[in-house]
């Protein structure tokens, strides 16, 4: 059951303004330049890593891509 947010113009309170502590957002990802490669994978890895991929709610070759950096 969902229930709608009814919002009103009441006072919301003392407020206190907090100093921004998060890193900039250049500095929050660490991006590599990748290159595209092709291989060639048995069809039973591609599958185990597709089955992983969806239980975990990510992309099968983002998995394959870790092994690798891993490796």
């Amino acid at each position: 059951m969902k229930s709608k947010t009814k919002y009103t113009e009441e006072p919301m309170g003392d407020l206190k303004v907090v100093k921004d502590f998060l890193p900039p957002p250049d500095q929050l990802v660490l991006r590599e330049d990748n290159v595209k490669v092709t291989i060639s994978l048995k069809k039973s890895s591609i599958t185990f890593f597709k089955e992983q991929a969806k239980n975990q709610k990510t992309s099968y070759q983002k998995m394959i891509r870790e092994v690798v950096d891993w490796y």
